[in-house]
């Protein structure tokens, strides 16, 4: 396995800004579309814990599936909102990148940067 990995979606400006970032480091990451090969809701749960978020800050709100899955309930517990995302992938925020045990939101891309060794 890759020491880096990145949570790519080739369509997200910011993903691609992302792994552009990290081949310009010498990285070649190991790229994981999300899209099509989904996380687990294991892996999600993981990754919101390593990085400090609760599930709706890795959520992309303004998507319709957001709404239509009545996902903006508050009352909703965390599982419920991780196995959307797990169900639903486009509803994770993009690109998160992991390295080291530990991971980072490339939302600005240089805040991978952070985790890298």
């Amino acid at each position: 396995m890759s020491a880096v990995v990145i949570w790519h979606n080739p369509r997200c400006s910011k993903s691609r800004e992302t792994l552009a970032l990290l081949r310009a480091r010498g990285l070649e990451p190991e790229v994981l579309p999300y899209l099509e090969t989904p996380p687990s809701a294991a892996e999600i749960g993981r990754v919101l814990d390593l990085l400090g978020m609760e599930p709706r800050a890795l959520m992309r709100r303004k998507e319709p599936a957001y709404r239509a899955g009545g996902l903006d309930d508050p009352a909703l517990p965390r599982e419920a909102l991780i196995a959307a995302m797990a169900d639903t992938p486009v509803l994770i925020e993009r690109p998160v990148v992991l390295s080291g045990g530990k991971a980072a939101l490339g939302r600005p891309p240089e805040a991978v940067l952070s985790i890298l060794s």
